[in-house]
């Protein structure tokens, strides 16, 4: 694997970044790597992103080069690692008002509704890291010919629950947003609730299917 690139973030963080595309296996290498930087010293925060881990220290009592030193050591030595999981069933209802965006990528893949809707629910996905919003997980896994770019106007809000496809990931919209993702259709689920512990129903490393209650064209 190409070694990653690491780099300033302001004057309190550093960045271990590895070129794309994003992988399973990169990502456990990212969630190893992370368990390592929280023993660093004077490390404050550890948050592990997609094909990357920011690591934000003490300015005051840290040395830059001898943390990047760190980093870049413990990523040769890093062993990936799955994370404790959990197995998490989403029940989607697809197309009609709930996935607006359902036959558009039906006519952009080349693929009927139904299928498309097959080939979401077929896969099993795994939670790389949460994002953007409270209980947001990026999932990969995605059957490469469902794949289409983001919207080119995003829509000023995207309802809580609404299952997208954004580029080569999918991914549910925990609370209502803006967001340019493709919408296939959408789930009861509740993905965040702060009274809950923890409060977000996927974690990283979480395997994840959809099941199809309706499909709507």
């Amino acid at each position: 694997m190409t070694r990653p690139r690491i780099h300033s973030l302001g004057d309190a963080a550093l960045v271990c970044e590895a070129a794309p595309p994003a992988t399973l296996d990169c990502q456990r290498r990212i969630w190893a790597l992370a368990e390592r930087a929280r023993l660093m010293p004077h490390v404050v925060e550890v948050v592990p992103g997609m094909n990357n881990l920011t690591i934000v220290f003490d300015p005051l009592v840290a040395d830059y080069e001898t943390l990047a030193a760190e980093l870049e050591s413990g990523w040769d030595a890093a062993e990936p690692t799955d994370m404790d999981s959990a197995e998490i069933e989403i029940p989607v209802r697809y197309g009609g008002a709930d996935g607006p965006d359902l036959a558009a990528l039906a006519k952009h893949t080349g693929l009927s509704v139904d299928e498309v809707v097959k080939r979401h629910t077929q896969a099993e996905y795994v939670v790389f890291f949460l994002g953007f919003q409270p209980g947001f997980a990026y999932l990969g896994g995605l059957d490469p010919a469902l794949a289409m770019p983001r919207r080119a106007e995003p829509r000023l809000e995207v309802p809580a629950g609404s299952v997208g496809i954004g580029g080569a990931q999918t991914g549910i919209y925990p609370a209502a947003s803006p967001g340019g993702w493709q919408l296939l259709g959408r789930t009861e689920l509740k993905l965040f609730d702060p009274a809950r512990n923890p409060p977000t129903l996927m974690q990283p490393g979480d395997r994840v299917r959809f099941t199809a209650l309706e499909v709507r064209t």
